[in-house]
């Protein structure tokens, strides 16, 4: 067997485990969910897990890395092909709810799982999550420049607002017994966030 052979099957292994623990944490919680539950589910045996992943936590934490890395690229590829920062906003409010109704269970994993522990919270906000908030911000600041949005307004705090209204949207649909599109619903919170930040025409 060669070494790329090798390398891709340790590849395998390791993204069939980090989509059981998706769909484990998802259907048991964090907290409840056990080691062996996720090889059960990925069909390998317990030791092996620990071939690629320390512990349970470092599986959370590379399910989290692996997304906000997959989102932030896809992102600012999107981003690069727009000029106008509105139009910025938009984009990303509609990757935000593609990506998470793409995969309910992750989505679960992302609103209630990683929010389990104020140490979960800390370690996640100073990591991907920063970068994704400067995602939001610059293209506000861009705005700001270009005279559309209000410079009276702090860009870190809206784009916390911004996220947090998208956020929002993603918790209610997962815990909603409703089942509707979760795209659609960025035209709601893009009418109701541009109406504080668009400058009044004099």
């Amino acid at each position: 067997m060669t070494r790329t052979t090798n390398q891709k099957n340790g590849g395998d292994k390791r993204e069939a485990i980090l989509k059981s623990a998706v769909k484990v944490f998802a259907s048991k919680g964090y907290f409840n969910s056990k080691v062996a539950d996720i090889a059960g589910k990925a069909k390998i045996a317990d030791g092996t897990v620990y071939l690629y992943f320390k512990s349970k936590e470092e599986i959370l934490h590379s399910i989290f890395d692996r997304a906000m890395s997959e989102f932030i690229s896809e992102g600012k590829q999107e981003l690069e092909g727009i000029s106008e920062s509105d139009k910025k906003l938009r984009r990303i409010a509609e990757l935000h709810l593609e990506k998470m109704s793409a995969d309910r269970n992750l989505a679960i994993v992302f609103q209630v799982q990683l929010r389990g522990s104020i140490k979960f919270m800390r370690e996640f906000s100073s990591a991907g999550f920063a970068q994704y908030l400067e995602l939001i911000r610059d293209a506000f600041e861009e705005g700001q420049r270009q005279k559309l949005f209000r410079k009276d307004l702090n860009p870190v705090v809206c784009s916390k607002i911004f996220f947090g209204a998208l956020d929002e949207m993603v918790t209610n649909w997962i815990l909603s017994k409703n089942k509707y599109e979760l795209k659609p619903l960025a035209d709601e919170v893009l009418k109701v966030f541009f109406g504080g930040v668009f400058a009044n025409e004099t």
